[in-house]
């Protein structure tokens, strides 16, 4: 691959809803500047995009592939973000390295919730919007349908059509470009006339194009109301200023069909033409510890400080690490030694490339604006910033949601186990939206994520690179707790032919709700010397982590030792250790325990017709609705639901609603466990194998 100068790249993320037809359109892309010459299909796993085997096994994209395109002296850097929601962090990442976002929408579905999860991420980052509306050969394709539906949906956007479609369904074989008033059939290289069908169609979407242009620059629209029309040169100059500008609100649509090629070449005209260079880029980056952003400001060139971001890591069992980077200012050559400010570590750079889909070319250097793939470094992990040792900052990061899912892990042998650890850390350093912890409360190791699918392919990818998991339904961390007073009186006697063991202690127990546990010594005439007291808590302790009743931890508890006895022989340590761990479950038995389970906050967002189905769903799940809100077409339900009841609600909803409906969770506080329910948590304690 050739190499570009800063002015002649181009940075776009295509994103948008799971079957929206996006890596069809990549490699329509491709096949269009003679980088491949047939087109490959998702269905047979041939596309450049989709080369992972779990892509090819699942039949969806799963992972944000870098396709960079040449076309007509430009180099454009194409990131095919995942529309699954499982899979949201790989599109957040992608449209924070880039300078416009391309919103790829189904003419038949319409705006869906992938949809309009890119619009918001697109919003968050002051990222232009461009929308294609693809598919338009399909089966019930509907043009005007879902411009109208964009419209309602994003209702402070200006939807403005760059082109139209001629015919649709079976039937459609071209675009009209609005600017030039010409037909381009197939792929588009080439005009012809258009249709007199569609005439006064163009004539009227000509109309609200020269409006949008003259509205984005204060000379045209003078000139506009003065003169009544702009030549075409100045339609273009105010249309590419409208389109580069985020604050204006200004989209440009286009109209596709990926898999069959057509009105895919004015397209590419548009991502070089409607997007800026990466040098107007300014860069929001952290000094030290404050969380007050600075910004890089453009113009952004080789010369200033480097400032690169990592936004994608790729474990690999036979090349390693490979971390995927965009420069916002500065340059790198192959061999630089480059100060990671995140990790405060130098790396070098040993193995510079481009990459498209799977397949590298090395290069000497990479401009400002460029995006490159770098391998086998040491320190680094996506997220880092590369800045400079004499002035370290990083770049801001995106906000990651909290996992929704997750599943109990276990090595499948001693062996995968000595290395189940790592493997799983270098997974989650590679993937923000995926965590793995050791639950102090349940003893399981867990690893979570944003869905099924999303822990399924970090599991698959984990036995790629050599480990053999098991997984099972996570344990709720519930707790253990009394709600009465309670005393007792526990004595420990142990006489076996030598030197006996003899500790008596009478000790109360009371609630200590919000203050944890606590331990309270209140003897009078010395019946407990004072050595032993320490002896008792100890005891004590023991008991906490694995509980009395279920085997949970037990919180929120005050132990009073008041009287006891002992032997001026046979009482020690150990007796006294025993006297107060077995007296504390006596006593705790005695206080009307109870379970405690962690309540989360649930934010269900669904459409309006959908609504009665998941409000009646909740009710099942011993749901709270806290409150209920209409946000364009969706209905916003926030409401605190058990987490036992949660650890599968994204399947269910997923079933529910179609794929249409999306959740956030996180944790609230704890409540106490119904007793019915608490009973049935206790028998399958008591069951389980000592």
């Amino acid at each position: 691959m050739n190499e570009y100068t800063s002015d002649k790249l181009r940075n776009v993320a295509l994103v948008g809803h799971q079957g929206s037809g996006k890596t069809s359109l990549v490699e329509a892309l491709l096949f269009n500047t003679g980088a491949i010459n047939r087109l490959g299909r998702v269905e047979d796993g041939t596309t450049v995009s989709d080369w992972e085997e779990d892509e090819h096994a699942r039949g969806i994209s799963i992972s944000t592939s870098l396709v960079p395109l040449e076309f007509e002296g430009h180099k454009i850097n194409v990131l095919d973000a995942p529309g699954y929601t499982d899979f949201q962090g790989e599109m957040k990442n992608a449209i924070r390295v880039v300078d416009a976002v391309i919103v790829v929408v189904d003419a038949v579905a319409g705006v869906e919730v992938g949809t309009e999860l890119a619009w918001e991420y697109a919003k968050v980052y002051q990222q232009p919007i461009i929308v294609v509306i693809n598919k338009m050969d399909r089966e019930n394709a509907d043009f005007e349908g879902t411009l109208e539906q964009l419209r309602t949906s994003f209702e402070d956007h200006k939807f403005i059509p760059i082109t139209l479609p001629e015919g649709q369904e079976a039937d459609f074989k071209g675009v009209a470009n609005v600017l030039t008033q010409k037909a381009y059939y197939d792929a588009g290289a080439d005009r012809s006339d258009l249709p007199e069908a569609m005439t006064d169609e163009l004539e009227e979407a000509h109309t609200v194009l020269v409006e949008a242009a003259a509205e984005a620059d204060d000379d045209l629209i003078e000139k506009y109301f003065t003169e009544g029309n702009l030549e075409s040169a100045e339609i273009r100059q105010g249309m590419r200023k409208a389109a580069r500008n985020h604050e204006l609100n200004t989209v440009p649509v286009f109209v596709t069909s990926g898999t069959k090629n057509i009105g895919t070449v004015p397209l590419m005209e548009a991502l070089v033409a409607y997007t800026s260079p990466p040098t107007v880029r300014r860069v929001g980056v952290l000094r030290g510890e404050s969380d007050e952003i600075e910004y890089v400001t453009a113009p952004q060139n080789d010369d200033k400080p480097l400032a690169a971001y990592v936004f994608k890591t790729i474990n690999d069992k036979y090349v390693g690490t490979l971390n995927f980077f965009r420069i916002f200012a500065g340059k790198i050559e192959t061999n630089d030694i480059c100060y990671n400010a995140t990790s405060e570590t130098e790396e070098r750079f040993n193995s510079l490339m481009t990459i498209k889909g799977k397949d590298t070319d090395s290069v000497a250097s990479l401009h400002v604006g460029d995006i490159g793939v770098v391998a086998k470094l040491n320190n680094t992990k996506t997220g880092d910033t590369f800045s400079t040792k004499a002035d370290p900052y990083t770049i801001v990061k995106p906000d990651f949601p909290e996992p929704l899912y997750m599943v109990a892990v276990s090595p499948r042998t001693q062996a995968d186990g000595a290395k189940m650890g790592s493997i799983l850390t270098s997974l989650t350093d590679a993937d923000p939206t995926l965590q793995w912890r050791q639950d102090a409360d349940t003893k399981q190791m867990v690893l979570e994520g944003m869905g099924d699918a999303h822990v399924s392919v970090a599991i698959s990818r984990a036995e790629q690179l050599g480990v053999g998991i098991d997984t099972d339904m996570p344990r709720v961390p519930y707790r253990e707790t009394v709600t009465a007073e309670a005393e007792t009186t526990y004595r420990h006697k142990k006489q076996s032919g030598g030197a006996g063991q003899f500790a008596e202690i009478s000790l109360r127990l009371l609630p200590n709700t919000g203050e944890g546990f606590e331990y309270e010594t209140n003897i009078f005439g010395g019946a407990i010397s004072n050595n032993f007291l320490p002896s008792i808590e100890k005891g004590i302790r023991q008991v906490l982590g694995g509980g009395v009743i279920a085997g949970y931890p037990v919180v929120d508890v005050k132990a009073v030792v008041f009287d006891g006895k002992e032997h001026p022989v046979d009482s020690k340590d150990i007796a006294f250790q025993i006297a107060g761990r077995e007296g504390f479950k006596e006593a705790f038995r005695a206080a009307s325990p109870v379970l405690m389970e962690p309540i989360m906050d649930v934010k269900i967002t669904v459409p309006e017709a959908m609504m009665g189905d998941v409000m009646g769903d909740l009710n099942t799940r011993r749901g709270r609705v806290q409150g209920m809100d209409t946000v364009g077409l969706k209905s916003v339900v926030n409401a605190q639901v058990p987490l036992a009841e949660m650890l599968r609600y994204g399947n269910d909803l997923r079933s529910m609603t179609g794929g249409r409906g999306i959740y956030e969770m996180t944790f609230s506080h704890y409540d106490r466990v119904p007793a019915h329910l608490m009973d049935s948590i206790i028998q399958a304690h008591e069951l389980e194998p000592a």
